[in-house]
C-alpha cells in the first residue's frame, strides 16, 4: 500500500505541478508508473493466496504474470539508463539541454523503455510457457518467476537458459555503460569548475540514482545473471520480494525526499 501510494502520488504531483514539467520528472513520472504496475503484478495474487486455503493460478494465469513482470523489468532496465543520460545532458550540456532533450526526444525514449521491456516480454514468454512440464506443477515461490517455473520442466531447458542469460547480460549490459559513462562524464565536468556548490549537487543527482540503480540492478543480476548453484529457495523469495515490492517504494521516496522541487509541490498540494 505505501509503494503503490508513494508512486500514484508522485504521478499526481508531476502532472499537476507546472515546475515539474521538465525532461527528468517526465521520466521518473514513467519509472512511477511501471512501478505501480509492477506492485500490481504480483502482489494481489500473493495477498489472495495469504489468506486462501487452495493457492493456485492457471497456466494461462501465470503466462500473463511472466509477461507482465519481465515488461515492466526490462522496461525499468531501460529507463534507468535513459534517466542517466537526461542528467549527464543538463549538467555537461545545459545550454542545449532544451534541444537535445525536448518534449518529442522524451516521449521517443519513454516508448523506446516501454518498448525494450516490452520486446523482452514477447520474446522470453512464450518459449518459457511452451516447455513440457511435470505434474504436478507445485512452484516453490510467491508469484510465477521464470528461473522458478523452469525448475518444474521435464525438458532439457539448459539452451533456453543460455539464451535467457544472454539476454538478460545484454540488457544489463548496455544500460549500465550508459550509466557509468554518463555519471564519470558528469563528475569530470564538475570537477574543472572547481565548485563547492556544484560538487554537492553533482553528487546528490548521481548518488541518488546510483542508489537505486544498485538495488535495482543487484536483483536483476542475483536473479537472471548469477547461475542456479549460488540460489535457494529462500533467497529467491527474499530477493524477489525486494524488488518487486521494496525497490518500488524506496525509488519515489529517495527521489522525493531529497528533491526541493517534489517537497515543494507536496507541501503546496497537500499542506
Amino acid at each position: 500500500m505505501v509503494a503503490v501510494t508513494v508512486n500514484l502520488v508522485m504521478i499526481f504531483l508531476i502532472q499537476l505541478d507546472s515546475r515539474l514539467h521538465t525532461p527528468m520528472y517526465f521520466l521518473l513520472s514513467q519509472l512511477s508508473i511501471m512501478d505501480t504496475l509492477f506492485i500490481c503484478t504480483t502482489v494481489p495474487k500473493l495477498l489472495i493466496d495469504m489468506v486462501s486455503q487452495e493457492k493456485t493460478i492457471s497456466f494461462v494465469a501465470c503466462g500473463i504474470q511472466i509477461f507482465l513482470y519481465l515488461t515492466m523489468i526490462g522496461s525499468e532496465v531501460f529507463l534507468l539508463g535513459l534517466m542517466a543520460y537526461d542528467r549527464y545532458v543538463a549538467v555537461c550540456n545545459p545550454l542545449r539541454y532544451p534541444v537535445l532533450m525536448n518534449r518529442k526526444v522524451c516521449l521517443i525514449l519513454a516508448a523506446g523503455a516501454w518498448f525494450g521491456g516490452s520486446l523482452d516480454g514477447f520474446l522470453l514468454t512464450p518459449i518459457t510457457m511452451n516447455v513440457s512440464y511435470c505434474s504436478p506443477c507445485s512452484v516453490n515461490h510467491f508469484f510465477c518467476e521464470v528461473p522458478v517455473v523452469l525448475k518444474l520442466a521435464c525438458a532439457d531447458t539448459s539452451l533456453y537458459e543460455t539464451l535467457m542469460y544472454i539476454c538478460c547480460v545484454l540488457m544489463l549490459l548496455i544500460p549500465i555503460s550508459i550509466i557509468s559513462t554518463s555519471n564519470s562524464l558528469i563528475l569530470l565536468t564538475v570537477h574543472n569548475v572547481y565548485s563547492a556548490e556544484g560538487w554537492r549537487k553533482a553528487f546528490t543527482t548521481c548518488s541518488s540514482h546510483l542508489t537505486i540503480v544498485s538495488i535495482f540492478y543487484g536483483a536483476a543480476f542475483y536473479t537472471y545473471v548469477l547461475p542456479q548453484l549460488f540460489h535457494t529457495p529462500e533467497q529467491e523469495k527474499v530477493v524477489s520480494a525486494f524488488y518487486t515490492m521494496v525497490t518500488p517504494m524506496l525509488k519515489p521516496l529517495i527521489y522525493s525526499l531529497r528533491n526541493k522541487d517534489v517537497m515543494g509541490a507536496f507541501k503546496k498540494v497537500f499542506v
